[in-house]
């Protein structure tokens, strides 16, 4: 794994997300969470000092039954500071932004684990249901200049491509103003899916091709936390990194080097 220092990364937010199962049901077939409220209070006990900014969030407002798996709260290191954790029920997340580095997003990964099981209520019935490791990038890209279909095929070696007799008279010009593509693919040694996306986007009021690399597991799959997820993150953020550098190998690698 290469342990080359990128003077101007890419990195947009690297995102930890942690699902657990919920054991009841509402009379209406819905899931809740009736271990949320105690769950929120005893894990913002024991984010302490690390996160001392809470704030609400607009799912906040709906009652507990009624959302499930989205985040309500939000638990900061400093005023409108990053990095951040957001709990929900039956969700949390780490998310980090220009301050990312590897070792501090593990170390603290490994925080809100221990802390999410220590100040669940219910350990017996504690199940979880699905974790993902996803980093989204941005390069920019003047694409009056240059189509995002060049742009893949000569800066990220991905070639994708479409019939020229698609625009063979011009009365549609194959510079495309919306791009979004995905592909999946099955990894058995972390019991779930690898995923990248590509998309035109925007990053500081400037075109970029926003880029994302994410694994996640099967349900089900979820090895034990928070030591069994540790490891399985160790492995999980190798593949993200070998992928992220065998992607950008060549001037990309030199722009975000600070070579020119």
């Amino acid at each position: 794994m290469s342990s080359v220092e990128l003077k101007h990364k890419p990195l947009v937010e690297a995102i930890l997300e942690f699902k657990w199962e919920l054991p009841t049901q509402t009379a209406d077939g819905i899931e809740a969470d009736p271990y949320y409220s105690l769950l929120l209070g005893r894990f913002s006990e024991r984010l302490g000092s690390d996160y001392p900014i809470h704030e609400p969030l607009p799912a906040a407002q709906i009652p507990n039954n009624l959302v499930t798996h989205v985040p309500k709260h939000r638990f900061r290191t400093s005023r409108d500071g990053w990095p951040l954790i957001q709990v929900g029920p039956g969700v949390m997340t780490l998310n980090e932004t220009d301050g990312y580095t590897w070792i501090d997003f593990k170390n603290r990964c490994r925080q809100a684990l221990e802390s999410l099981l220590s100040a669940h209520p219910a350990k017996e019935e504690f199940k979880a249901q699905d974790i993902m490791l996803r980093y989204i990038d941005a390069v920019d890209v003047d694409f009056g200049q240059e189509s995002v279909f060049d742009f893949l095929r000569e800066k990220m070696k991905t070639n994708i491509s479409l019939p020229d007799g698609l625009f063979a008279d011009d009365r549609v010009k194959m510079n495309p103003v919306g791009f979004n593509w995905q592909v999946s693919f099955p990894t058995d040694d972390l019991g779930g899916n690898a995923t990248l996306r590509f998309s035109v986007g925007k990053r500081n009021d400037r075109p970029a091709l926003i880029w994302e690399t994410l694994v996640q597991t099967a349900k089900g799959r979820v090895p034990p936390i928070p030591d069994g997820s540790m490891e399985w993150l160790e492995k999980a953020h190798e593949l993200t990194h070998d992928w992220f550098f065998l992607m950008i190998d060549g001037e990309l690698k030199r722009r975000f080097s600070g070579e020119w």
